[in-house]
């Protein structure tokens, strides 16, 4: 085996890419090599390189066209030009060869096969020739790379990774991957957190594209998507599709609502999703960084699912308003501050969920009057309250 295999195959290794990538792009140096110190541009150059042996062949390849008046096809292009409409026939002497010259080489040769020449290959390349091929190599390694990066975070848009906080560049966080490099801009991140150089967190993968400096990675920790797939990987029965998340609001930092479903008797959505002892709540609630998350059992009827939604709060009566998709919701006076929660924070995510616009009635001078009211009567639900929700409802 020659050094230059085991340099490629060490190469590869290092880079994460395939061996026949490398070899093209030696083939396309050599080729871009030969060009500049023994070809000239009308060749169409194709290089073979055998890493076994070092040895390498090579080529001019052109397609063979009908013959044509060089002078008439001229005139028939700047005419069309003229006429602003695109030629009808073009003759592209780098890449094509008429029928009558490629005879000469090749008498029984037919239109539109390719005429293959082997050009004399030189003892050895130059100077310029050489850190032309480097130059080329270098090139083609970084676009392998990339293309590789690419493919292999393409596939993970929507799952969730780990990553580590390398740098901020104004407000956009840099954070390693492990393979790549990726960007958490001001509108993914969560607004109560801190992101802290070297410190490790999870990261949503959102979509990932191709830009002039290579491939674009972008994450996020704000999206509701972020806290579907922590729940995917701690709740096994969401992973296997005997429970699913129906629907989601969430205000970043502060409070997520939950709607989850079965479509098996026997199993309890909440209580799978909460856990033994809030077991696997807790270690979402832990990676969001004590965010409160309320979890309810989704409700096909619109007034079962807003009056679940605006839980803990207990509803007296809702009056829905189809055409509008507008619910007018009472409450006992005493409730009215855990209908609301804090700054219109339940009321506000219970209409994200539902997809109505929900009006509590008193809730207008509410709002007025309530920096006056403690905060722990201002609608904060604790883990605590789901678990033990979520047990009641399993006895």
């Amino acid at each position: 085996m020659s050094e230059l295999k085991d340099a490629i195959r060490l190469v590869c290794e290092e880079k994460g890419i395939k061996e026949e990538a490398v070899l093209e792009t030696i083939e396309a140096a050599l080729a871009a090599a030969y060009r500049k110190d023994f070809g000239n541009k009308m060749q169409n150059l194709k290089v073979n390189y055998d890493l076994e042996t070092s040895q390498m062949e090579v080529f001019d390849i052109k397609l063979v066209v009908a013959d044509m008046d060089l002078e008439e096809l001229a005139k028939e292009q700047e005419q069309a030009l003229a006429e602003g409409r695109e030629p009808e026939k073009r003759f592209n002497p780098k890449t094509e060869t008429m029928l009558a010259e490629a005879k000469k080489i090749k008498p029984k040769i037919k239109v539109g096969e390719e005429l293959i020449v082997a050009l004399e290959v030189p003892a050895g390349f130059g100077r310029v020739a050489a850190q032309t091929a480097k130059q080329v190599i270098i090139q083609r390694l970084r676009e392998a790379e990339r293309a590789t990066i690419f493919e292999e975070y393409k596939e993970k848009e929507g799952q969730i990774v780990n990553g580590v906080v390398q740098r901020k560049e104004g407000r956009n966080v840099l954070v390693d991957l492990g393979g790549a490099l990726a960007v958490m801009p001001p509108e993914e991140q969560v607004p109560t957190e801190t992101y802290y150089l070297n410190q490790r967190y999870k990261f949503l993968i959102g979509a990932v594209s191709t830009t002039v400096k290579g491939p674009e990675i972008i994450v996020s920790r704000l999206s509701t998507d972020f806290v579907k797939e922590l729940f995917r990987l701690e709740v096994p029965e969401i992973a296997s599709g005997t429970v699913e998340i129906k629907a989601i609001a969430r205000e970043g930092g502060v409070r997520t609502k939950l709607a989850v479903t079965s479509d098996q008797d026997n199993i309890d959505p909440v209580g799978s999703c909460v856990g033994q002892r809030g077991s696997r709540v807790q270690t979402v609630i832990a990676e969001l960084n004590g965010e409160k998350i309320d979890i309810i059992n989704y409700q096909t009827d619109p007034e079962k699912f807003i009056e679940a939604a605006l839980s803990p709060a207990k509803v007296m009566s809702i009056n829905l308003d189809v055409a509008n998709q507008t619910a007018q919701v009472k409450v006992l006076e005493d409730q009215l501050s855990l209908a609301i929660g804090r700054n219109g924070q339940n009321v506000r995510l219970a209409s994200k969920l539902t997809g109505w616009r929900i009006e509590i009635e008193g809730g207008e001078e509410f709002l007025k009057d309530q920096t006056e009211v403690a905060p722990e009567v201002a609608g904060e639900v604790t883990p605590e309250v789901v678990e033990t929700e979520a047990e009641t409802t399993k006895e």
